[in-house]
């Protein structure tokens, strides 16, 4: 029937695009030199924002990756909230000469409802006041010693949000960890550095980005509350008009999951996180994509588009109408085989991305050659997990829920 050759075109289209697109992001960022930004003054202040629950064994190294940076250490800030702590996190970040605001509120939960409360804190004292722009890090991460030296440099060559490089502290722990690592490995290498070479925006990650006071003020604080508030945070900057910018020499180092179980229950929520971003603001991407001919809207549409909610609406469709005798079950049958070659090609990417990841960053990447292989042969593994979590993510009522970090 129509309806279903219409959806049959849609996600060849959409999947193809998709395909096409990360390869020539690949091809880009691995042909062209991106051009490093000048050299620049030490004159900036900047406050760094935290989000920190029962993170007291991790967040001392994080604080002294801060203070011990080559970016004065007297224009660096750090700001804490201790969000529904039963821990001395609190304690412990004050007796470091960092700010603490302690919240408890056990209805507003996540980190987006944490950054409001420490952002209007700061503004209603006017301690925000004081500063040209605002980082913000997760209690578990860790930091190159030049990193606030190179996103000055970027801030300074006129970028009001920018993000960084993001590695990994334990991708050689398990195949769960070093899954997630890659993944985030291979988005800095080729999409970010590509999008920056092309003239496009990229987007922040959950960690490691910052923005200007302008920009915060602009949002009065932080109002971004959906699951992906980075997300969420990305495409409303992209729509009043912000490119956000990537600083590929500023490295930031956080701890991945590693437990299959946790890992599930956190791509859960950025599943079900990209859907509520795509559900509020996909028609207005898609609006600025046609009227401003931006392709950076183009390319956060397609990165937000929900494939396999479309994969799963055409499956039903198919077999619904095939039931009731509109099409015949052997053409359905057909379909879902060739659908299954496109998954199983989809994989083999995948497998030859994490491959190719590991060539071009090994420099980059704390693990043997030995356990590099077995990675690239799991990866694909992970990300099939993909599938079903994004389908539980269209029924479940996802949360936000804190990960026990180790650090290192």
């Amino acid at each position: 029937m129509a309806l279903l050759n219409v959806l049959d075109v849609l996600l060849v289209i959409v999947g193809g695009v998709g395909m096409a697109y990360q390869g020539l992001c690949i091809v880009i960022s691995l042909f062209a030199k991106p051009e490093p930004f000048p050299d620049a003054p030490y004159d900036k202040h900047y406050a760094v924002l935290i989000s920190a629950r029962n993170e007291e064994q991790v967040i001392g190294n994080l604080i002294h990756d801060i203070q011990n940076q080559t970016y004065p250490a007297d224009h660096i800030d750090i700001w804490l909230v201790a969000d529904n702590c039963t821990d001395n996190t609190a304690k412990v970040v004050r007796a470091l000469g960092c700010h603490v605001v302690e919240r408890f509120n056990k209805e507003l939960i996540g980190k987006g409802y944490a950054l409001t409360y420490l952002l209007n804190h700061m503004i209603e004292s006017h301690d925000a006041d004081k500063y040209d722009a605002f980082f913000v890090f997760d209690a578990d991460n860790r930091l190159d010693r030049n990193y606030f030296a190179e996103m000055n440099k970027a801030f300074h060559a006129g970028f009001r949000i920018l993000t960084s490089y993001r590695n990994s502290v334990n991708l050689s722990d398990n195949w769960v960890s070093s899954g997630s690592a890659l993944w985030f490995i291979r988005e800095s290498r080729f999409l970010s550095a590509s999008r920056m070479m092309l003239g496009n925006s990229c987007h922040v990650g959950g960690t490691g980005f910052m923005f200007s006071q302008s920009v915060m003020r602009r949002n009065k604080g932080w109002k971004f509350h959906l699951l992906t508030e980075d997300l969420e945070f990305t495409m409303d900057s992209l729509l009043h008009g912000d490119r956000i910018g990537y600083v590929g020499s500023a490295v930031l180092y956080d701890e991945q999951p590693t437990t299959f179980a946790q890992s599930w229950r956190q791509r859960l929520r950025w599943s079900k996180g990209f859907l509520q971003v795509f559900r509020y603001y996909g028609m207005p991407l898609i609006r600025r994509a046609v009227t401003e001919r931006d392709f950076s809207a183009i390319d956060f549409t397609l990165l937000l588009c929900p494939f396999t909610v479309l994969g799963i609406l055409r499956i039903f469709l198919g077999a619904l109408f095939a039931a009731f005798g509109f099409v015949s079950w052997s053409s359905q049958l057909g379909s879902l085989i060739n659908w299954s070659n496109g998954i199983l090609w989809s994989l083999l990417f995948m497998m030859a991305l994490a491959a190719l990841t590991i060539i071009v960053e090994r420099d980059q990447i704390g693990a043997t050659n030995r356990e590099l292989v077995a990675y690239v042969l799991s990866f694909p593994i992970y990300m099939l997990s993909y599938v079903p979590i994004s389908f539980q993510a269209i029924f479940s009522k996802a949360e936000w829920k804190p990960i026990v970090h180790k650090g290192s």
